[in-house]
């Protein structure tokens, strides 16, 4: 007898993961249409979602076609039982409040593609977070929802207070309310001023919980979480000298052997210098006009990415590959790192700020781009020399979960150097952190804006007990060819955003103050 082939469930439940952020975004854009722009998540907080507490994102997919998306993340019962609003209460989208000992599971947002209503596709998702808080043995669910005909009826209800009470009572109609009563959660209060962009709600929020029965209401706090991330990241900052060279084979042979030294130390990252690609300028040994250095160096540029991938792969280590100037095919000129990790894949940061030598000499433009970069040690986020000058820009990408920020870059002397190092310490203090700096040294006397170097290259740590003394894990000896290693403590830094001395991260004031990002 014949066996009756497997049939495939068309409808899933699953973590949501960066491949469908797209998909995510469409379904927001029907289901918050009301809302416009201000309903849809950005790709940055999708992602700041996501690598803040993975386990906690969902989506329901449909043949494969996603048509529900469910975000949550961790609090403590003090925060999540007081009176909020969401920009506070989420880090303005990003999940950035996220805190791994909180014992309430927040839901930050449920949403369903209205061509799916009906079908409780949203009972699911709902139904997930219990699961999650169960099986995190916390005490509850618990968020803000909705209060969809409230405007409508406010000449009629007078109070948001008194159309919550009518709902209850089955006085009045509110479809948001009534399915989550019906799912099992119990109003507490209202919510003023909680999102006011909510028009049809006036701003206002109905305050939910939902108690988990498989803990005791007097349970403390919940039992430590494993996480699946490594605890400590070798990284490793190659200071490089910047030499004559008669050939590419040569400048490959020298970045091979500095990929090698670390692959020996068995380092997770190297990270090159910004621009150091300019060495290969020195192979025709003379002075060639910015125009044509440019041109010349886009020439290589598909040598040097398969060159430097191949090292990634073989010597088994993430490479950030400095920064090289490349020339788009929309015709302008981008001051790009490439990031080869050892899985084979090429990923790239373009410099969004450009500074004013960069602008006159070559023209370069400033991309419009600052997300992070997926690794097998956790998100990371690559901000090139100047960049790392603009807090805005590093909260940006803080946000989205990075924990280690790779900073190439090239100065010619002491105080470029120093307006770069003060400014990342700056940036390791108030976004708690790791910085890892690696700049050239030597010269080139016949490339243009590359005559001289000053470096001291470091990696940069917080400044609180867990971390060394200075706020430095290692650097080099200035202006000297060589190699700065250190062990990041991973667990350390989360330990310190959570429960350091000073928590600039969940300290932030989200009703004064915020970064909002307009690029993609």
């Amino acid at each position: 007898m014949s066996q009756k082939p497997k049939s495939t469930p068309k409808l899933v439940i699953r973590q949501a993961a960066a491949a469908d952020i797209a998909g995510i975004r469409d379904v927001m854009a029907k289901a918050y249409a009301s809302l416009g722009v201000h309903g849809v998540y950005s790709e940055a907080q999708l992602l700041g979602q996501m690598h803040q507490f993975p386990e906690g994102q969902f989506v329901a997919a449909y043949e494969d076609r996603i048509i529900g998306y469910c975000a949550t993340f961790l609090i403590p019962e003090s925060l999540a039982l007081q009176p909020h609003d969401w920009a506070t209460i989420t880090g303005r989208g990003y999940a950035s409040r996220h805190d791994p000992a909180g014992d309430w599971v927040y839901g930050m947002d449920v949403c369903i593609d209205p061509e799916f209503r009906g079908r409780r596709i949203g009972q699911r998702l709902y139904n997930e977070r219990k699961k999650l808080c169960q099986h995190l043995r916390l005490k509850g669910v618990v968020f803000a929802g909705r209060m969809l005909n409230l405007a409508r009826r406010w000449n009629s209800v007078g109070s948001a207070e008194n159309y919550l009470k009518l709902v209850i009572e089955g006085k009045q109609r509110d479809p948001v309310i009534g399915f989550q009563i019906r799912n099992g959660f119990e109003p507490i209060g209202v919510l003023p001023d909680y999102l006011p962009l909510d028009h049809e709600s006036r701003g206002y929020a109905t305050h939910m919980i939902w108690r988990n029965p498989q803990v005791p209401v007097e349970q403390g706090t919940a039992p430590a979480r494993v996480t699946r991330r490594p605890q400590t990241v070798r990284v490793a900052a190659v200071q490089y000298q910047l030499r004559a060279i008669t050939s590419f084979d040569e400048f490959a042979q020298q970045v091979e052997y500095f990929v090698d030294v670390v692959a020996d130390y068995k380092a997770d990252f190297a990270v090159f210098p910004e621009l150091f690609t300019l060495q290969l300028l020195s192979i025709e040994n003379k002075r060639v006009p910015a125009a044509q250095a440019i041109a010349a160096l886009t020439s290589y540029t598909a040598r040097f990415r398969e060159m430097m991938s191949r090292l990634a792969v073989s010597y088994n280590v993430n490479i950030i590959g400095g920064s090289h100037p490349t020339r788009d095919v929309d015709g302008e000129v981008y001051n790009v790192s490439y990031v080869f990790l050892r899985d084979g894949s090429v990923h790239e940061q373009r410099k969004v700020h450009p500074t004013p030598n960069e602008r006159y000499w070559w023209n370069i433009k400033g991309g419009n781009r600052a997300n992070i970069i997926h690794t097998d040690c956790g998100p990371i986020g690559v901000l090139i020399c100047y960049d790392c000058e603009f807090p805005e820009l590093v909260r940006h990408v803080i946000d989205q979960g990075a924990a280690i920020l790779f900073v190439p870059f090239c100065t010619d002397e002491r105080q470029s150097y120093m307006r770069v190092r003060y400014c990342a310490q700056a940036r390791a203090v108030e976004n708690q952190c790791f910085v890892v700096m690696a700049g050239n040294v030597g010269n080139l006397p016949k490339v243009e804006n590359m005559d001289i170097q000053y470096s001291q290259s470091c990696v940069l740590t917080p400044c609180d007990f867990p971390f060394a003394r200075d706020g430095i894990a290692s650097d080099t000896t200035p202006n000297v060819e060589m190699v700065a290693i250190a062990d990041l403590q991973l667990d350390s830094l989360r330990a310190a955003r959570q429960g350091g001395t000073v928590q600039n991260l969940k300290d932030r004031r989200f009703d004064l103050y915020s970064v909002t990002w307009r690029g993609r």
